[in-house]
């Protein structure tokens, strides 16, 4: 698997304590409980995808690009983070556009 990191990486307030070590270890895909990625959805009407670090360790992620947008430590947080996303990019363009917004 192959991460690409969004230049305004959204971080929880937990994962800011550890950003780089997530991160490091996220690029050697290394198991890390409690660790939420925030992507773009990967199809639907859905805006965002919120997929727990663990999953990504699957053979269906194996040989795909995953744009990370935010990291967040719990699902609570993540959840939080999903929605300042959503917030942010309602504020600077007025609708609902994951493409416009990044």
């Amino acid at each position: 698997m192959t991460l690409i990191w969004h230049d305004r990486l959204y971080v929880g307030k937990l994962a800011g304590r550890c950003r780089r070590l997530i991160r490091r270890r996220l690029g050697q895909n290394r198991y890390l409980p409690g660790v939420f990625v925030i992507t773009p959805a990967s199809g639907g009407h859905n805006i965002l995808d919120i997929y727990p670090a663990w999953s990504l360790l699957q053979e269906y992620y194996e040989n795909r690009q995953l744009l990370v947008i935010g990291i967040a430590v719990g699902y609570g947080e993540a959840l939080s983070l999903a929605g300042k996303i959503v917030e942010d990019m309602y504020r600077e363009t007025g609708g609902f556009c994951l493409e416009d917004f990044l």
